[in-house]
């Protein structure tokens, strides 16, 4: 093997599975042989997408627009978020700063491959989303790990952040509402972050995908807090379009220029008439925005307290995202093994801890993005399967 082909092979080793997906794949497997599978594993909304943003793609595709459009993303588009920015967050943001990709997962790529150079350092949380220390991997870069454990509420805070800071720290990583946690970072906390970020000199990266499902407040944009950062975000979870892959990144100007050869160059440009249909769900679906978060409103309140009665530990209740991170340590150390193990048992599929860090390692995320009828079942076979379960490490009943 060349040295080209075995420098790519180390790369590409360095990338860990998504456990998320491969217990969904292990769940499409058993349904493939009968058996029925309760769904909680995947943050995904069981909801339809919004009837005037299925009319709007419809519409454009009669329309014609199935071509290659401008590599930033359509101008109607770019101005429907720079709007939505100003709107929603009272922050100016020119439509030439947004960069529209098919899902934030593209523009993760193109942001950490362009801004991180090898070496470079980027601060995350610990838990963390599953894929975040994948991308900086990828780009020759290193995660740093914050631990944020659940007696601080699973939020990063500029104090423990700044210990981890180095000269090589080139970002810091932010994300609000979480996943796995469901936890909502305050806007003092995130202005701490923002000032940390300043004063150091380097970057605030913030996930926003989750802005729209937040159950105690509105959301935060970093944008009131500093100019210096980089902004992901979509429409996947508010609106129900996981699988349009329709997300955007908001850059400083400085760095469009460079985001946008990269996007010309890996993937030319998103889909046009998905597009369209970011625009009607910017503009006409605030109403099925807000009726989606009720919903799953009601849904987080179930399933806080279901999981509670059944013995697993919630010491801190989600307050955004659709996801409850349960402590399971009580049951198993592993939560690897015990994730499997519960699908095994009781055909309900949930994602381990130990996916989202080493400080998520024996909880379990659980997602409330399914009906409560279908919530309430996975309780009820998890409650009948943990009733007799003995400790981590006790002896089984003679």
């Amino acid at each position: 093997m060349s040295d080209a082909f075995a420098e790519l092979a180390r790369r590409t080793e360095e990338i860990s599975p998504f456990l998320a997906v491969e217990v969904f794949e292990r769940a499409q497997e058993l349904e493939r042989q009968g058996h029925e599978i309760v769904h909680l594993e995947f943050g995904e909304p069981d909801f339809e997408t919004p009837e005037v943003v299925r009319e709007a793609a419809v519409r454009a595709i009669r329309d014609g627009r199935t071509k290659y459009a401008h590599s930033l993303g359509i101008l109607p588009l770019r101005e429907a978020i720079a709007e939505h920015y100003q709107q929603t967050y009272r922050v100016a943001v020119s439509p030439d700063q947004v960069l529209v990709t098919a899902g934030t997962s593209p523009a993760m790529l193109l942001l950490f491959t362009g801004l991180l150079s090898a070496g470079d350092e980027v601060v995350l949380s610990d838990p963390h989303y599953a894929c975040y220390p994948n991308f900086v991997r990828y780009a020759d870069a290193v995660p740093v790990y914050v631990p944020t454990p659940e007696s601080e509420g699973w939020i990063l805070r500029a104090e423990a952040a700044r210990e981890r800071l180095s000269p090589r720290t080139r970002a810091v990583m932010v994300n609000s509402p979480a996943n796995p946690t469901g936890a909502v970072t305050s806007p003092d906390r995130l202005a701490g972050l923002a000032d940390l970020a300043d004063r150091h000199g380097c970057w605030i990266v913030s996930d926003e995908i989750y802005h729209g499902l937040s159950y105690e407040g509105p959301d935060h944009s970093i944008l009131e807090y500093t100019d210096r950062a980089f902004v992901f975000n979509g429409f996947s979870k508010a609106y129900a379009m996981t699988g349009w892959r329709l997300g955007y990144v908001i850059a400083p100007k400085a760095y469009v220029r460079t985001l946008q050869t990269l996007h010309q160059n890996f993937f030319i440009s998103s889909n046009e008439f998905v597009q369209w249909a970011g625009v009607a769900a910017l503009r006409q679906a605030s109403a099925d925005v807000q009726r989606f978060r009720a919903i799953f409103d009601e849904r987080r309140r179930a399933m806080v307290d279901g999981l509670r009665s059944i013995g697993l530990g919630v010491g801190v209740e989600p307050t955004g995202a659709f996801y409850v991170f349960a402590d399971a340590r009580r049951f198993a150390s592993r939560s690897y093994d015990f994730a499997f193990e519960i699908l095994a048992e009781t055909r309900v599929a949930v994602t381990p801890g130990i996916d989202f860090g080493s400080g998520g390692e024996g909880y379990l995320r659980f997602s409330y993005a399914n009906s409560l009828e279908r919530i309430g079942e996975a309780l009820s076979r998890l409650g009948v399967f943990l009733r007799d379960r003995p400790a981590p490490g006790a002896e089984p009943p003679a």
